[in-house]
């Protein structure tokens, strides 16, 4: 089982099953921050997941996390 890599997040090319579906994780997009004159916006870790029937997500660290730990998505 894919285990997360020391920035704490899964590497391109994980597969996954989510809800039955396959899907691949294509890209890690990094956190980072943007300053502004009004905030500082900050980004946290995201995955662009392609799955086998051609439909692309975004989804963050943090829901993918919970996702994996409920079951309903599993790292293969």
């Amino acid at each position: 089982m894919p285990t997360k890599k020391d920035d704490d997040c899964y590497e391109a090319g994980t597969l996954i099953l989510d809800m039955g579906k396959l899907g691949i994780i294509t890209r890690v997009l990094k956190s980072g921050a943007l300053q502004t004159e009004f905030s500082l916006i900050k980004w946290r870790i995201n995955y662009e997941i392609y799955y086998v029937d051609g439909d692309v997500q975004i989804i963050g660290n943090e829901t993918f996390d919970r996702l994996v730990e409920k079951g309903v998505i599993t790292l293969l």
